[in-house]
């Protein structure tokens, strides 16, 4: 269970990173790298709920084999089996995470060609 808990504090420390660059950069691109850096990091804990430590062996796919499975068979599989709705869900959001981002970039972009700047700021002083 070592591998789990560097795992986990490493996620903790992203989320740290994620949350620093959100609060405290002034630059828009650099506050926008934090918020992809914040869902990837959101989408790995999804990922690490779904996953299961099994005492025996190795985690298996969620894929039954048998065309008539057993009790024993079932026994397994609930023991030994990932979760496949969390990867289902992070895969989902994965594409939408990467509109949004397409979508924050591409404001980012026309607001720096009518500005001039992506600091915020200076963009407090720019009100008409």
């Amino acid at each position: 269970m070592f591998i789990s808990s560097v795992i986990v504090i490493c996620l903790y420390v992203n989320l740290g990173i994620a949350l620093y660059g959100i609060f405290a950069r002034p630059s828009l691109v650099k506050k926008l790298l934090a918020i992809t850096i914040l869902s990837d990091t959101a989408n790995a804990f999804a990922i690490l709920v779904g996953y299961r430590w099994p005492k025996n062996g190795t985690p298996q796919p969620p894929v039954l084999m048998n065309k008539t499975p057993y009790n024993e068979s079932i026994k397994y599989y609930i023991e030994h089996s990932v979760d496949p709705l969390p990867q289902a869900l992070v895969l989902t959001a994965i594409v939408i995470g990467l509109a949004v981002t397409l979508f924050i970039a591409f404001i980012i972009i026309q607001y720096y060609r009518l500005h001039g700047t992506v600091d915020v700021r200076k963009a407090k002083g720019l009100r008409r």
